[in-house]
């Protein structure tokens, strides 16, 4: 053990190294991204690490997310319990929190409270916009971080110096097209990685982290790199003179969002529900097909969907991107009877 960090050492330093061991970092998703930064952070030697994910291991995850196996996707393992098994095998003296949850406005002060850094590795923008009004809130720096097909993107974020994601979104080159419509190569994760852990890496040791916002295509092979520090604004409804954090605000309707790469809808119950998997299994079991249960989800088929509940009374409706259609099966299930 004396000799696991020595390489990274030499080039830090032991204070650097030192400070490393004693952060306490926060990965949104555990997907492409976050299982790669993950990776890193804990072969790193980090001191904590918090991973919230609100998914499961499918078999389309395996051609990029690293941590994952076979038996993974077999057994429909939600990605925070896998990655912390398998990032426990790499480095067992790591601190390793995994949360299966959505990030939302009422759960992410919890979340943010006491880290050191937050890094994106997130699928959407609307949670992307509640990580950043949290960020500011509590003054954590929060590293963004993007990719689809070949081309990726990533800044930083660190509250009272640099804007926030409010004030570069309209300058942020479009992201509408996705993985589920143009797909994306493993490549373009490792890249986007490697330079989020950097400045993770930058900003937990004490050195300058410059606010470049850094694009790739490495299919393209094209790059470029944008000094974003003059685009911070005044009036900016986050990080401006009158911050009001418009992301925190807690809105009691189900909301639904149209997953990454698979015909299928996630619906979040925002009001406070818990679902006993054991007795709704019970009740489904002659009306279902295909019906999985184990610590964390439910999964079964019922008409021409395949539905997948979370104990924190989230779904995943396969077979449909229709909002509507989905909070139908889902309230069919739900009051089967």
């Amino acid at each position: 053990m004396i000799d696991r960090y020595m390489k990274q050492q030499l080039f830090l330093g032991n204070d650097g190294q030192e400070k490393i061991q004693h952060a306490s970092v926060l990965v949104i998703g555990a997907g492409a991204l976050g299982s790669s930064i993950a990776e890193m952070l804990v072969r790193a030697g980090i001191g904590e690490l918090t991973i919230v994910d609100r998914d499961y291991v499918e078999w389309s995850n395996l051609q990029r997310q690293q941590l994952y196996s076979e038996e993974d996707a077999k057994n429909k393992l939600p990605k925070a319990i896998a990655a912390k098994n398998r990032l426990l095998e790499l480095n067992s003296s790591i601190n390793i929190n995994s949360f299966i949850t959505d990030i939302n406005a009422k759960n992410i002060d919890e979340f943010v409270k006491e880290k050191t850094i937050l890094i994106d590795a997130t699928d959407n923008f609307e949670t992307r916009m509640i990580v950043n009004d949290a960020a500011i809130k509590f003054g954590v720096p929060f590293i963004f971080g993007a990719c689809v097909a070949s081309y990726g993107i990533t800044f930083p974020i660190i509250p009272g110096k640099t804007p926030c994601l409010n004030c570069v979104l309209e300058h942020i080159p479009s992201l509408q097209d996705t993985c589920d419509t143009v797909g994306v190569i493993s490549p373009i994760v490792q890249i986007i990685t490697a330079f989020q852990v950097t400045s993770a890496l930058k900003l937990i040791t004490g050195t300058e982290v410059i606010p470049l916002l850094q694009s790739y295509d490495v299919w393209k092979n094209e790059k470029a790199d944008i000094n974003i520090e003059k685009l911070k604004h005044k009036n900016c409804p986050t990080c401006g003179d009158l911050p009001i954090f418009p992301y925190l605000q807690s809105d009691p309707e189900m909301k639904t969002d149209i997953l990454c790469g698979r015909d299928a809808i996630q619906l979040r119950n925002m009001s406070s529900l818990s679902l006993s998997l054991e007795e709704l299994s019970k009740r489904l079991i002659n009306d279902v097909n295909d019906l999985i249960v184990n610590p964390y989800l439910l999964s079964c088929s019922f008409e021409d969907y395949r539905i997948v509940l979370f104990k924190d009374g989230r779904a995943i409706i396969h077979g449909t991107n229709q909002p509507s259609q989905a909070k139908s099966i889902y309230k069919k299930i739900v009051n089967f009877q």
